[in-house]
C-alpha cells in the first residue's frame, strides 16, 4: 500500500496552497462579510485548470483525478470554505453531470467554456418539498412540440445567481417515480428561466446560494440530459463524486481550523507560559490532528477508488460523513482553544465555526448519509 502523493500532485498540491494564501486570504473576511462574489479569483482558478479538473484534455479540462481533486478543493478550503463550494459545486455537479450524461454535441457545446471557467455551472436538484426526499421532486418538464416546458422552483442552488449553465431536474413521467424524472442543461438568459431569492446564510457566505424559476421555460429537443426518465438515477451517481469533493471541503476546513488553534496555542500565554504547554489544550490538538488524519484517509481511499474506476457509493458516503463531522467538531474546538477571541472576528475561528456546518447538510445531510451507508452494509 503506497499512501504517497506523486511529485505531480505534491507540486499540485503546494501551487494550491500557495495561490490561495496569496490571494484568498487577504480577503477571505472582506467577502464574507459582504457576500460578495470572488469573481476574479475564479478566473484565475479557471486559468489554473482548477474549475475542469475532472474534464479531458480533448474538451479543454485538465484532465486529472479524483486524488488531485480532493487536493485542490481541500487546500482551498484549508483558508476559505466558501471558495471550496464554489469550485466544488461547479466541477462535481454542473460539469461533471454533462460529462457523465452529456451528448457529444453536448460536451463539445458546455465543457470548454465550463472547463476555463469563461461559464460558471451551477446545478439544481433541491426543491422547497423536496429535500433529503429528491425523489419528491415537483417541478414538471412536459413535451412541447418537439422540444420541453419547465415550470416549478428549486432551491439552495449554489453559484444559481451567477451560473452561465444549469442543469436541472424536472419530473417527465410521474407514474414511473424515480424513472421518471429527467435532467436538462438550461442557458442563462432563456426565456422563462431566472434565478429568484438569494439566500442570507450562516456562513459560507461568499458561495452564492439562491432559488432557480422555471415559469413556462421552453427548451429544444437537445436540452435533455442524458435519457428522458434516468435523471435521477443519473444524479445518484453524480452525487457519489460529488460526495468525495464534499469530504475534502471539510477535510480542508478541519485543517484550517487546527492550524488556526495550534498557532494560537503556541503564542497565547497564561499563567506565565503559552497555553499549549497545559495538557488539557494538548489533548483537544491531538484528538483534533488524529480525526483530521482519519478524515484523510478516508477521503483520498474514496478518490483513490474512483480514480480506479470502482463504484463508490459506500466510501464516498462514510468520507462525507467522517469528514464533515469532523469538521464541525474541529471548528468547535478551535472556538474553544481561543476562548473569547474565538467569538470575534479578528480571528479565523468564528468564521470556521459557521462555515463547518454546511459539510453535515449539503449533498446529504448526516443522517442520510449513515442511511446510504447502512443499505450499502445490507445490501438493500
Amino acid at each position: 500500500m503506497d499512501f504517497e502523493l506523486s511529485d505531480e500532485q505534491k507540486d499540485l498540491q503546494r501551487a494550491v496552497r500557495e495561490f490561495a494564501e496569496r490571494e484568498i486570504l487577504p480577503h477571505r473576511m472582506e467577502w464574507d462579510e459582504a457576500q460578495a462574489w470572488p469573481g476574479e479569483v475564479l478566473g484565475q482558478l479557471g486559468k489554473m485548470g482548477l474549475l475542469g479538473v475532472l474534464v479531458p484534455a480533448e474538451y479543454g479540462g485538465s484532465g486529472m483525478g479524483y486524488i488531485e481533486y480532493a487536493l485542490a478543493i481541500a487546500e482551498l478550503s484549508r483558508v476559505d470554505g466558501s471558495i471550496g463550494l464554489i469550485v466544488a459545486a461547479h466541477n462535481s455537479l454542473c460539469t461533471n453531470h454533462i460529462y457523465l450524461f452529456g451528448s457529444e454535441a453536448q460536451k463539445r457545446k458546455y465543457l470548454p467554456r465550463l472547463a476555463t471557467g469563461e461559464w460558471i455551472g451551477c446545478w439544481s436538484l433541491t426543491e422547497p418539498q423536496a429535500g433529503s426526499d429528491a425523489g419528491g421532486t415537483r417541478t414538471t418538464a412536459v413535451r412541447e412540440g418537439t422540444g420541453w416546458l419547465l415550470n416549478g422552483s428549486k432551491t439552495f442552488t449554489t453559484n444559481g445567481n451567477h451560473a452561465q449553465v444549469c442543469v436541472a431536474m424536472a419530473v417527465t413521467d410521474r407514474g414511473k417515480a424515480k424513472h421518471g424524472i429527467s435532467a436538462f442543461v438550461v442557458d442563462r438568459g432563456t426565456t422563462g428561466f431566472r434565478p429568484g431569492k438569494k439566500e442570507n446564510k450562516l456562513g459560507m457566505r461568499a458561495s452564492d446560494t439562491s432559488e432557480m424559476i422555471f415559469e413556462d421555460c421552453l427548451l429544444g429537443p437537445d436540452a435533455l440530459l442524458g435519457e428522458e426518465g434516468e435523471g435521477f438515477v443519473d444524479a445518484l451517481q453524480v452525487l457519489d463524486g460529488g460526495r468525495i469533493s464534499i469530504a475534502a471541503l471539510g477535510l480542508g476546513m478541519a485543517q484550517g481550523a487546527y492550524e488556526a488553534a495550534r498557532d494560537y496555542a503556541r503564542q497565547r500565554k497564561q499563567f506565565g507560559k503559552a497555553i499549549a504547554e497545559f495538557q488539557g489544550i494538548q489533548w483537544k490538538l491531538a484528538d483534533m490532528a488524529t480525526e483530521i488524519e482519519a478524515a484523510r484517509l478516508l477521503t483520498f481511499h474514496a478518490a483513490w477508488r474512483k480514480d480506479q474506476g470502482e463504484t463508490v457509493t459506500q466510501a464516498s458516503a462514510m468520507a462525507k460523513l467522517y469528514a464533515g463531522e469532523v469538521a464541525v467538531r474541529a471548528a468547535d474546538e478551535c472556538v474553544q482553544i481561543h476562548g473569547g477571541y474565538g467569538f470575534i472576528k479578528d480571528y479565523p475561528a468564528e468564521k470556521f465555526y459557521r462555515d463547518a456546518k454546511l459539510c453535515t447538510i449539503g449533498e446529504g445531510t448526516s443522517e442520510i448519509q449513515r442511511l446510504v451507508i447502512a443499505r450499502e452494509l445490507l445490501g438493500k
